[in-house]
């Protein structure tokens, strides 16, 4: 369903548009908008796979382009010769883990290339004459603002950032830049800082993707720690309905917390993919498939909850998720069976080395 039923079509860069989120929103926006002018921008390393958009590349309205939002000649060039008035910026380097063993590059993408774009974005906006209709969304995560004890309030949009892993500082970063451009140059730019997405074209490596492809392939499930961690969950495609409702309807220097008021422990988590791995695989080479469940040494610095309070989104802007943990993983596990061709090429020396690096420890 469209967010308005007349619109100005927009042109729109979409940055990360081959990432997990950015794939799922490029695909959420041209069928929503198929008059809409859409330029995706990856710079394809290992999280993105252009195959998930190449569907998409046959119609003449979609522009894929190869490339790293810290190229500013090729930013200016884009947003000059695409006349991009609508920016979704979504390329970031994103898990945690990675940025433990390399934080350099989470520095790099998601500090100084927010930057690169927002200036080159603020150039382009005042040379067009600062026209009103012009959007730039910031798409951030709720790991900014640290961790919660089991019985504090949710995260709101005023709760104080506190940042625990590089991956999170360097996101914190990029989330004040953004904000600064609006108060100090008047740039319509906003923020929303989402919960733990999950859904179809997610990579091997995060949480549920993982489990999904261990079960099948019949290999351990590493739970860090107890295992008692909590997320908020968010399917991917509620929090695409939600972006396009904050470019549409927002008003410009607003941020707005997603989440998809669904927390869960991991373990729980974990125990629930199991059961419908089950249910829905007849085949698994390890049935049940909760005997690989296989606690692991837990990651520095864990984070150990989570939760959204997405009460401004929802009385602001009208969003509310429409699945629950138990719907959105029942669609996510069949996908991951139904998609065999888009995952099993993932599974490459490099992502088993990284795989090994970080659970190659002893079980508790």
């Amino acid at each position: 369903m469209q967010v308005e039923t007349s619109r100005l079509p927009r042109h729109i860069l979409i940055t990360g548009g081959a990432g997990f989120i950015g794939s799922n929103f490029v695909h959420y926006w041209c069928e929503q908008y198929p008059g809409d002018r859409v330029v995706v921008l990856d710079a394809l390393t290992y999280a993105g796979n252009r195959a998930t958009v190449a569907p998409l590349e046959t119609t003449a309205n979609l522009r894929f382009v190869q490339g790293d939002i810290c190229d500013r000649p090729l930013i200016d060039a884009l947003l000059q010769e695409e006349a991009i008035d609508t920016v979704a910026h979504l390329a970031a380097e994103s898990h945690v883990d990675r940025s433990i063993l390399g934080p350099g590059a989470f520095v790099q993408t998601n500090m100084v290339g927010t930057f690169t774009l927002l200036e080159s974005f603020r150039q382009h906006w005042m040379a067009q004459g600062k026209p009103e209709h012009v959007r730039f969304l910031h798409v951030s995560t709720d790991e900014v603002y640290g961790s919660l004890g089991a019985d504090d309030p949710s995260f709101n949009e005023t709760t104080p950032y506190a940042p625990n892993s590089p991956y999170s500082a360097s996101k914190a970063g990029s989330d004040h830049l953004a904000r600064a451009y609006f108060h100090t140059y008047g740039m319509p730019t906003l923020i929303t800082n989402c919960s733990n997405n999950y859904g179809p074209y997610h990579f091997p490596e995060k949480l549920i993707p993982l489990m999904c492809i261990n079960i099948l392939l019949g290999k351990p499930l590493p739970v860090y720690g107890d295992g008692q961690n909590v997320r908020d969950w968010l399917y991917v495609r509620d929090h695409c309905r939600a972006l396009d409702l904050v470019i549409h309807k927002a008003i410009p220097g607003e941020t707005y917390n997603v989440g998809g008021n669904n927390e869960a422990k991991n373990i729980d988590l974990v125990h629930l993919l199991c059961g419908l791995m089950d249910e829905l695989a007849p085949e698994l080479p390890v049935r049940p498939a909760n005997q690989l469940i296989t606690f692991v040494q837990d990651r520095p610095g864990h984070d150990r909850r989570y939760a959204i309070d997405a009460t401004k989104i929802r009385a602001e802007l009208g969003w509310t998720p429409a699945e629950t943990v138990e719907s959105g993983l029942r669609k996510t596990v069949q996908w991951y069976l139904d998609n065999r061709q888009w995952w099993q090429p993932l599974l490459s020396p490099q992502y088993q080395a990284y795989y090994e690096s970080v659970y190659a420890v002893a079980s508790n």
